[in-house]
């Protein structure tokens, strides 16, 4: 077993595209790692990125899990949780460990920003000078600050081993975003502790932000879990496949009549041809 007590694991989708295969062997890897050791596997819908979220996905969405042949207890969407990321935002500004910042991405990359982990490293403009206070300003984590608070720290990785916390390919991340009432980092660490996660499950493209996840673990007090960051499927170009690229959805292989059940058991045995 991989843990002591019957672990919780999640699938947390935005319905701000259809799912595609990568998402349904998320969600399988997620559920199967929960049942298999008598735990529970939770849906929750990340829905708080503005415009671009569209609420009839959600519904597709279970559609689409139900058709995999998975079960699941659904626990409250994001946007239900905003004032729990305005709490914890209000917590790390009175605290000194976000400071405000107005740079574009323009100004990051003339500023000679270099690429990251996960991007490009912001080189700290706002924390040196003032921002502008005319511009709608994000709340960046001052990361020296809060090394020097947390001091060392690990996470646990299912597959790759224990990990100490490097936030230097990272740089100060963004924490809330100048148009939503949190970023990623920030609202799915405090989302996992809410839904009592000890087992975080998903793609090895976000293996960089645990960093990140635990170091707010350590500074907001929540319980710590384990990780599962899993392989990527690929399309047949040899890239990740992505709402973004187009990558052929859920719903439209369910509308065609094809096997649900039997798909999963074909990601399961990684017997699907990739790029299909």
């Amino acid at each position: 077993m991989l843990e002591c007590v019957p672990p919780v694991t999640r699938f947390a989708p935005s319905p701000n595209g259809r799912l595609h295969l990568g998402h349904a062997l998320s969600a399988i890897i997620a559920h199967d790692l929960a049942r298999e050791n008598g735990g529970r596997f939770l849906l929750r819908i990340e829905d708080i990125d503005g415009p671009r979220s569209r609420p009839e996905l959600a519904d597709e969405f279970r559609r689409d899990l139900e058709w995999l042949g998975l079960e699941w207890d659904e626990v409250p969407s994001q946007s239900t949780r905003l004032a729990s990321y305005a709490a914890a935002a209000e917590a790390l500004k009175a605290r000194g460990l976000i400071y405000p910042c107005t740079c574009t991405r323009k100004e990051i990359e003339e500023a000679g920003a270099v690429e990251g982990s996960d991007g490009l490293i912001y080189p700290g403009t706002c924390k040196r000078t003032q921002p502008y206070p005319a511009r709608p300003a994000a709340w960046r984590l001052d990361t020296a600050k809060a090394l020097a608070i947390t001091g060392p720290l690990l996470w646990q990785d299912a597959l790759a081993g224990p990990q100490p916390v490097d936030l230097s390919g990272l740089g100060d991340v963004v924490l809330v975003r100048k148009d939503l009432p949190a970023s990623y980092h920030l609202a799915v660490t405090l989302d996992d502790a809410a839904d009592g996660v000890t087992l975080v499950t998903r793609g090895a493209d976000l293996f960089a932000a645990s960093h990140v996840h635990r170091t707010l673990q350590a500074l907001l007090g929540h319980p710590v879990p384990r990780w599962h960051h899993h392989p990527l499927l690929l399309g047949a170009d040899g890239e990740k496949l992505a709402k973004r690229r187009g990558s052929p959805a859920l719903a439209e292989r369910r509308a065609a009549g094809e096997d649900g059940r039997m798909l999963a058991e074909q990601l399961r045995l990684q017997h699907l041809s990739l790029g299909t």
